[in-house]
């Protein structure tokens, strides 16, 4: 077993936080209820009694700037893709000038007759546009081998992109650096809201050969680690959460499958399940000990997010499947909560960098969705999008992307939160807003060991 750089009570902790949040993923929601949307979402056509059309969607304001795409390169998905979960699109702010676009260039796909393993090779063609003049200041184009999300903002003009087990490093310049490598294919990554941590799953074999060319990278990052294995002695999944600095693992866990850990500077938040459809939320720490910092009720696990270092957003769900949205501070209080707009389909959430507003998009259905009433192709509407403030939890903007990419990609805030980018109408949308209101002082006193 590697002896990681934190305390042996945070290790079990960690362990057994972990295996209760996958559980909880796989649990039935309390009484029998109907399990949110987004759980249920599956492509065949229903056949009850369909609901009155959704209303069409409506921006609350005109975009200041519109850059249409096609002359870019880019072109429209087929309804082929959708309910796939492929990430087809990028669309992020480098700073308050820069928009970096990147899309899937449609063409042939390259395959190795001498190789039996799988490919899904496809090419990515990236964009720095120059706000407001709308010139095109880098262009470049990737490889990457699966159809996973690849590309990640850490803030200050740079970018993480991932290919297979290779993390790399971006900037403005499109120019891609080794950053680290991973003993298998890194299948996901979540950062918090600082950027400081990493929170990587790979699928790592028993043994592995070194393959020359190999980016180095911390041992940290290519150690094996003895854990929960799956019968016939192949590893599960690995997560791992590191110093995006130095490499430093300061966890490391077997997993049966992808797990979303919400983390900030200070550790990580579970939920456990208590009395009813009541769940308390507990912070771990990195170094030590925990914390419970609220609670919340729904019928299913509820979806945590963190929006800001100090202030988190739970996804809900209420007895007849409802969503509702709750903003908590991580010293207990209670910014906001209501209900969560809309049919939630698959729903996604963007931060700004600063934590002062957050974008939600889902979805647009003809009906409710459930066990007995799965969502077609045919159901599918549109995808709206909600720019929240989140001190208040006002909604700041509304507005329609299009084409419908399920996987995101397709909605950007900038560093300050007032400027919103969307694609949408055959063009990059960008909408100027008003200053976000401050957020409250959230300040926590830190729990000991």
């Amino acid at each position: 077993m590697v002896k990681l750089p934190v305390r042996a009570e945070f290790w079990r902790r960690a362990s057994l936080g972990l295996a209760v949040a996958l559980l909880a993923l796989m649990t039935a929601p309390a009484g029998g209820q109907d399990l949110p949307a987004w759980a249920m979402l599956g492509m065949g056509s229903h056949k009850n009694q369909p609901l009155p059309g959704p209303p069409p969607i409506r921006a609350s304001q005109p975009p200041t700037l519109s850059y249409p795409v096609e002359p870019m390169g880019f072109s429209a998905p087929g309804a082929f893709y959708l309910g796939m979960r492929n990430s087809l699109v990028s669309l992020d702010f480098l700073d308050e000038d820069k928009v970096l676009f990147t899309f899937r260039v449609p063409g042939l796909i390259h395959r190795d007759l001498n190789s039996e393993e799988r490919t899904d090779e496809r090419k990515i063609r990236a964009l720095v546009i120059r706000l407001p003049q709308g010139t095109v200041q880098a262009e470049a184009v990737w490889t990457v081998h699966d159809r996973s999300r690849y590309l990640w903002m850490l803030g200050n003009g740079q970018f993480l992109f991932r290919d297979r087990e290779k993390l790399q490093l971006g900037d403005a310049s499109l120019q891609l650096k080794p950053y680290l490598q991973f003993p298998g294919p890194v299948l996901w990554v979540e950062m918090d809201p600082s950027k400081k941590y990493l929170v990587t799953g790979s699928s790592e074999p028993a043994a592995r050969t070194p393959k020359p060319g190999d980016v180095p990278s911390p041992e940290t990052a290519q150690a094996t680690v003895t854990g929960e294995q799956k019968l016939g002695g192949e590893p599960d999944m690995v997560l791992r959460i590191l110093r995006r600095d130095s490499g430093q693992v300061l966890l490391v866990s077997h997993l049966r499958s992808e797990v979303h850990l919400p983390i900030n500077g200070d550790g990580y938040l579970e939920t456990l399940r208590s009395r009813g459809a009541a769940w308390a939320l507990n912070l771990n720490f990195f170094t030590g000990g925990s914390s419970i910092v609220g609670s919340v009720d729904s019928v299913c696990s509820p979806s945590i997010d963190f929006v800001s270092a100090k202030e988190f957003l739970a996804t809900t769900c209420g007895p007849g499947g409802d969503a509702r949205l709750v903003a908590m501070g991580t010293n207990g209080h209670r910014l906001w909560e209501g209900p969560a707009s809309g049919t939630l389909v698959w729903p996604l959430l963007v931060m700004a960098a600063d934590g002062s507003r957050l974008a939600r998009e889902t979805l647009v259905a003809t009906h409710a969705v459930n066990a007995s009433a799965p969502l077609g192709t045919e159901d599918i509407k549109g995808q709206a999008v909600e720019v929240i403030d989140a001190a208040s939890g006002k909604v700041a903007l509304r507005a329609e992307a299009s084409p419908v990419l399920d996987a995101g990609g397709n909605v950007a805030i900038s560093p300050s939160g007032r400027r919103v980018a969307v694609l949408g109408a055959g063009a990059i949308q960008i909408f100027e807003l008003p200053a976000p209101p401050p957020l409250p002082d959230l300040s926590v006193t830190k729990a000991g060991p």
